[in-house]
């Protein structure tokens, strides 16, 4: 992303920064980011956007309305961001449809939708009490589930199985609901519980999937119950392969099972690249040294 300081967007507008400031004020638009040292800095494509629109327009309140919904370039995840705290649904829905005529579902979600919603965490604390977060993220929650709803039908013979330990309104729960439709949209049969469910009771679950791979997701569960879910998992699916995603356990150095990160892709990639080796891990080893090191 370009950015440019106060100063350098004041002199593209043609006015004093003091009026720029103003303009965020009252308007809220443009919108600027903080540096660590508070120091702010524009989005240069919003900052172009508005410049073109008062020029048409010499108007501010009706530049700003036009540069909104115009933007400039493929939409950005600083545009996204700000339709998410004016609860702009609609505009949403435009620059997200807007994304997907230059980039695919996935870089939409990881490149637009999720750095969106991060922002929005980051600009709006605690988070918990936030309506614009809460707002980003039931948006961001339905559209990956709308799109899961017209994914392909799997076409390949493997089959991996996510357990969810992530919270409502933790951007961690959209990351695994974008991996669960990126191996869909790869032709994977993909199924995703809560990591707090009895482990007793997903037998069903386990013989109806057959699980190739295991992904643990998110940091809300404790490592004994991630133990018991996957010895309930190995029962029904003898070499499973488990891999973490998002932290799900803690980095002690102990553990021998693979982590994905945090990107839905890389996770998408990595999973993929494993099921094609077939080189199930250790897991008894793994988890025996996971909780004697806790």
């Amino acid at each position: 992303m370009s950015v440019v300081r106060t100063n350098a967007a004041a002199a593209m507008l043609g006015v004093s920064p003091n009026t720029l400031r103003s303009w965020e004020r009252r308007f809220g638009y443009p919108r600027p980011r903080r540096t660590q040292g508070g120091h702010r800095q524009f989005d240069l494509a919003e900052i172009e956007a508005l410049r073109q629109a008062f020029q048409e327009t010499h108007n501010i309140s009706s530049a700003i309305s036009i540069a909104r919904q115009r933007g400039a370039g493929p939409a950005s995840p600083e545009r996204l961001a700000d339709a998410f705290a004016r609860f702009d649904e609609q505009q949403a829905d435009r620059l997200l449809e807007e994304s997907l005529a230059v980039r695919s579902v996935e870089r939409t979600i990881e490149e637009v939708l999720l750095v969106a919603v991060d922002r929005c965490a980051a600009d709006h604390r605690p988070p918990g009490r936030s309506p614009e977060l809460g707002f980003a993220w039931r948006y961001a929650t339905g559209w990956l589930a709308a799109n899961q709803r017209v994914a392909p039908p799997a076409h390949r013979a493997d089959a991996v199985m996510l357990f969810d330990a992530t919270a409502p309104l933790d951007v961690d729960a959209l990351r695994v609901q974008a991996l669960e439709l990126a191996l869909r949209r790869s032709g994977v049969r993909t199924l995703t519980l809560s990591a707090d469910l009895d482990h007793e009771r997903i037998s069903r679950a386990l013989r109806a999937l057959r699980p190739t791979a295991l992904v643990l997701a998110g940091r809300g569960a404790p490592l004994e119950r991630l133990g018991q879910l996957v010895y309930a998992a190995r029962r029904h699916a003898a070499g499973v392969e488990v891999l973490d995603y998002c932290g799900a356990l803690p980095d002690t150095g102990a553990s021998t099972v693979p982590k994905l990160g945090t990107s839905p892709l890389a996770a998408r990639d990595l999973v993929l690249e494993r099921l094609a080796r077939r080189e199930p891990a250790n897991l008894d080893d793994a988890f025996a040294a996971l909780l004697q090191a806790r």
